[in-house]
């Protein structure tokens, strides 16, 4: 039977592509978007068994109508990809950003993704084998992090630990949730010099495909384990 795929932000970039690569597998893929035009057309575009679901990861009357619809629509969600993301800049120095746009930041990387899995969660309860996988970069790692981009590092850092979190509350269910790297991608919140969308869409997908045997609670890229 296929799985049922939510990805959250799906409309182009990684999510887009990761769409594409797991509908190629056979999979049954939501694809949701802010926008609902957005996330039609992307769907049409698509081959396979894509279905566009109008989701505003900032609305939580937004978030809980596609709950609704995917419930009535689909019965149960396998796997969640909170892909949303973004406010990259390099300028986000710790002693001198803005603080207002850290929380921005903290909103579209963390509140987003945390909210969403709130209202997703009843639906992947209902499936045999859930999954969440959240996005994250290897900007989070501690080990790697450095003065730039801070806001964005601290708040990736703050989603792998929800990640440990859900892991460890989820456990007992079944559930598995580990973060994904993409790495440094070519889209338009990576911008130029990054590598092609469709390897880092890999990237997560690798994590979306790993076994039960590998447990739960894990930050990968690229097949490999980063450190946390």
């Amino acid at each position: 039977m296929a799985r049922i795929i939510l990805i959250t932000g799906a409309n182009r970039g990684l999510g887009r592509e990761l769409a594409a690569q797991l509908a190629a597998d056979g999979d049954t893929v939501l694809l949701s978007a802010r926008n609902a035009d957005a996330a039609a057309k992307a769907a049409e575009e698509i081959s396979g068994d894509v279905h566009p679901i109008q989701l505003d990861t900032s609305d939580q009357e937004s978030i809980a109508a596609a709950a609704k619809k995917i419930e009535v629509e689909y019965g149960r969600v396998d796997v969640l990809v909170n892909n949303v993301g973004g406010l990259f800049d390099y300028e986000q120095q710790p002693s001198t950003v803005d603080l207002g746009k850290v929380q921005d930041v903290f909103d579209i990387n963390l509140f987003s993704k945390w909210r969403t899995t709130q209202a997703i969660l009843p639906l992947i309860r209902k499936s045999a084998n859930g999954r969440i996988v959240n996005v994250s970069s290897e900007a989070a790692s501690l080990t790697r992090m450095g003065a730039y981009t801070s806001a964005y590092s601290a708040s990736k850092a703050a989603l792998n630990a929800l990640t440990r979190a859900l892991a460890a509350e989820l456990a007992d269910e079944n559930i598995i949730v580990h973060s994904a790297s993409p790495g440094w991608t070519a889209t338009d919140l990576g911008g130029e010099g990054g590598r092609p969308v469709a390897e880092g869409a890999a990237s997560i997908k690798h994590v979306v495909n790993l076994p039960a045997s590998a447990g739960t609670g894990g930050f990968y890229q690229d097949e490999e384990i980063l450190p946390w």
